[in-house]
């Protein structure tokens, strides 16, 4: 009998912890985490532990946050998308208060924890959230000009941490914020043309154009160019302290013309298949870009 009543309650949290995860989007919020610790290993001086804790339980809580509220938002419009009608609300897992109780304390944690840091980092923090919920999240059924508005919060991470490190914002995590913006629109371009029928039932505009045509693939080919021209402006000195080598310029080159290769493919072909691999080498790009800028600083 205890044996039972003990697997049932660990199904429970189990279950529990699942539902969590997906209020808060937990894989999405560890990639942003990344962002920002990469970000604090370029502006750091010297690395402090506990501030890269700080900063990384802070900036999951700030993501989680967003995306709770977002999701509390969407509720009755998750209901007609088959990606999102098993979410925790819309399937009734979850009430809409218990999805509130933990969108405020995720806010609160989350900016506290950055405020520790410096004001500026739970400032930017703060920022993110609010263009999320209240300017990103109503436009999305509004216009296309939504995935703009949201570049903005999600340009932030990679900066972020730069900003926690040093408690100042200028040329450095202004370019640091610049790449991390302009990558967004072919990543979420290329998701948004995998899914462009099943956002459309919950009235989702979120391609340049509204159809999966060339004047869309062409953006995504513009913005792809921009954000490997962006990427390599450290290795010109004309970034301050964030620098970057030759070699590492060469090797960040090579990976955004993988990515651009795909961008052409799509442009050529217009089909799920080809936007699925851009974007894989998108989300491969941003993580592996930010890999080299670290290890190019500490060797």
């Amino acid at each position: 009998m205890k044996t039972a009543v003990s697997s049932a309650n660990s199904s429970r949290l189990a279950l529990v912890f699942a539902d969590f995860k997906e209020i808060t989007k937990a894989r999405l919020a560890v990639s942003v985490v990344f962002s920002s610790i990469a970000g604090y290993l370029l502006g750091a001086v010297e690395i402090n532990y506990f501030s890269l804790l700080l900063l990384a339980f802070g900036g999951y809580c700030m993501v989680g946050a967003s995306n709770a509220y977002n999701q509390i938002i969407e509720k009755d419009l998750d209901v007609l998308m088959d990606r999102t009608k098993n979410r925790p609300i819309p399937s009734g897992r979850m009430s809409v208060n218990t999805a509130m109780f933990i969108a405020v304390l995720l806010t609160v944690l989350g900016l506290v924890s950055l405020y520790f840091l410096n004001p500026k980092t739970a400032m930017f923090g703060a920022i993110s959230i609010f263009l999320y919920t209240s300017v990103y999240t109503p436009l999305k059924t509004k216009t296309p000009l939504a995935v703009f508005v949201g570049a903005f919060p999600g340009a932030i991470p990679f900066m972020l941490g730069w900003v926690a490190a040093t408690n100042e914002f200028g040329v450095e995590p202004g370019a640091l914020f610049m790449i991390q913006f302009f990558w967004q629109f072919p990543h979420f371009w290329a998701l948004a043309w995998m899914l462009d029928d099943d956002y459309k039932k919950g009235g989702f505009k979120m391609l340049p154009t509204g159809k999966k045509d060339k004047g869309t693939a062409l953006q995504i080919i513009m913005y792809t160019v921009w954000m490997i021209i962006i990427s390599i402006v450290p290795a010109f000195g004309f970034t301050g302290r964030l620098e970057l080598s030759v070699v590492a310029a060469v090797v960040i080159f090579i990976m955004g013309l993988f990515m651009l290769f795909f961008a052409f493919r799509l442009y050529e072909k217009r089909d799920n298949v080809s936007a699925k691999k851009l974007m894989l080498a998108s989300v491969s790009y941003i993580t592996l870009m930010q890999v080299v800028f670290v290890i190019d600083k500490f060797i």
